[in-house]
């Protein structure tokens, strides 16, 4: 793909699809965040690990223009802008190339820790570190144990999103409706109400609307697509591609429509251990002991990747919302006057973006309170 936004975009899309089949209920993470990760694995990989992370992460781009790319004006702009990306490296015995590339292409900020006499030590005050640059939100990223005298290498990446709706929903127009997980079982939530202008498509052959609710500035937005029927979300995550998701919420594809939209309050913390995840999209190399080549870090022998965690945190309410993560189809714009009804009372699934750059900061399916 064309760009390092885009790519990122893509590579979520298709971890949207394996972290679905590993879990029925609610879906959320940041792209980014683990884009970025993932791209500093990169430029310490060499020889087989490097392809495989190159052609999962970036299948178009070579490791040289990825570090090129990774100074691109557009993801500069969105991790200024939009959100508050902060990295940091613990690293025992590694070679200063490796740390001068990781600082200079992530501005990362890298700090040593003693893994082999203070393993717990350095464990807590890793989680500090990941809680206090998330607000509180995202606490215990590295679980009891989870780390030893045998860690070499840790990487943290935190992405922060805090933002208030252009347009406020009125609290008393909050009320009590049924949330459908199905045809036949639903939960109650807090239905939040606003009928105005939004940013609107309709997808006719998927029998779906996406609706596009910016947030103050109107550089970043929140986009929902919501299927027609209850249980039709799955059908139609088949037949979409991140490209089209992009295409479809570009300002040339929407249209501003008046909207009657109901929203549900809603709060999603989910925790992933994404290493068999992404051994299951070819990434496997990377986390096998004997196959792993991060020499391009370290020229000592046996360095892999033991973790790969990524926790992630949503609230979205009558203000705004506040997020924070650690890692052939056709187009018909409807014509038809009146007002359109978004009502989001079954699942659907939503992403936060930066307009300009259209890259995604934050994807998620909601689908059960």
């Amino acid at each position: 793909m064309a760009s390092l936004g885009a790519a990122s975009t893509h590579f979520g899309f298709d971890l949207f699809k394996e972290l679905k089949k590993r879990n029925d209920s609610n879906v959320f993470f940041s792209p980014v965040g683990i884009s970025t990760a993932i791209g500093m694995l990169l430029l310490g990989t060499r020889g087989a690990t490097a392809s495989q992370l190159q052609k999962v992460f970036c299948p178009e781009e070579d490791t040289e223009n990825l570090r090129r790319k990774a100074e691109e004006k557009e993801m500069v702009r969105v991790l200024r802008e939009g959100t508050q990306l902060l990295n940091t490296f613990s690293l025992h015995q590694s070679t200063q190339k490796y740390l001068d590339y990781v600082e200079k292409y992530y501005h990362a900020s890298l700090e040593p820790v003693d893994f082999v006499n203070a393993a717990d030590e350095s464990r807590k005050k890793i989680n500090s570190w990941v809680e206090s640059q998330t607000n509180e939100k995202i606490k215990d990223l590295f679980p009891d144990g989870s780390l030893s005298s045998s860690t070499k290498l840790v990487l943290v990446n935190t992405v922060c999103f805090k933002g208030q709706w252009d347009r406020e929903f009125k609290k008393e127009n909050t009320k009590e409706e049924e949330f459908w997980l199905n045809k036949s079982t639903s939960k109650s939530v807090q239905m939040m109400t606003q009928s105005h202008s939004f940013s609107f498509t309709f997808l006719e052959d998927l029998q779906a609307k996406i609706v596009g609710i910016p947030y103050k500035n109107k550089d970043l937005s929140m986009f929902v697509l919501l299927p027609d029927d209850i249980d039709g979300l799955e059908k139609i995550i088949d037949k979409i591609s991140p490209e089209q998701l992009v295409e479809w919420t570009s300002p040339g594809h929407m249209e501003e429509r008046n909207v009657n939209l109901h929203l549900p309050r809603f709060q999603v913390e989910e925790r992933y251990d994404l290493e068999a995840v992404l051994a299951a999209m070819g990434m496997g190399d990377a986390f096998t002991e004997r196959k792993a080549d991060y020499s391009g870090m370290s020229p000592r022998s046996g360095l892999h990747a033991q973790k790969f965690l990524h926790s992630s945190f949503i609230v979205v309410t009558e203000e705004g919302t506040e997020a924070a993560a650690a890692t052939g189809v056709g187009l018909n714009v409807t014509s038809a006057p009146g007002v359109e009804n978004v009502h989001c009372d079954h699942p659907f699934l939503f992403f936060i973006k930066h307009n300009e750059s259209n890259s995604i900061l934050f994807f998620g399916r909601f689908s059960s309170p």
